[in-house]
């Protein structure tokens, strides 16, 4: 799994001609637009498909891949993510990380585990990690730098500050 990196959900059909769209984790989305291949997992298993083309529309991007030509086949990419080999990611600037950086990294406040990042939501203004805490308990909180003592991504290890105060219902 370290060899490739998730980018994108494929989250519903568009048209009749193969088009699927996409909810894109990148924060590059132009990136789409110079794939000229995607990996998507089945059973544990990525297989490579070719990208015959991409179109955006408006806030999300449909994709076609080469071969699927209708409905019907695109079909069975319902669900699933969308991977690139880590050597064809967007290099990004020091001390920014991608969302899978994030996604199953511990967090840690004041020497105590309160949890795992489960997702990251992506409003308008600053981003929110989800934290799966105890009895499958949903913590959110701002990624603001303000909040973050440190991230350790090669550990998945997200330290909070121990001012950051969120609601843990005990």
């Amino acid at each position: 799994m370290k060899d490739f990196s998730l980018i994108a959900k494929i989250i519903s059909l568009y048209g009749i001609n193969g088009f699927v769209r996409i909810q894109t984790y990148s924060d590059y989305p132009e990136r789409f637009f110079r794939l000229d291949e995607v990996f998507v997992d089945f059973w544990d298993q990525k297989k490579k498909l070719f990208v015959e083309k991409v179109n955006n529309r408006g806030k999300f991007l449909i994709l076609k891949f080469k071969n699927f030509n209708d409905e019907r086949e695109a079909g069975i990419f319902l669900g699933r993510d969308l991977y690139v080999k880590e050597n064809d990611l967007v290099k990004l600037p020091e001390g920014s990380y991608f969302i899978h950086d994030l996604i199953n990294s511990k967090v840690i406040q004041g020497g105590n585990k309160i949890g795992i990042i489960c997702d990251v939501i992506q409003p308008p203004a600053n981003d929110v990690i989800v934290i799966e805490g105890k009895n499958k308990k949903e913590i959110l909180i701002p990624l603001v730098l303000e909040f973050i003592e440190e991230f350790d991504p090669e550990n998945k290890k997200l330290v909070l500050k121990e001012n950051v105060v969120y609601d843990n219902e005990d």
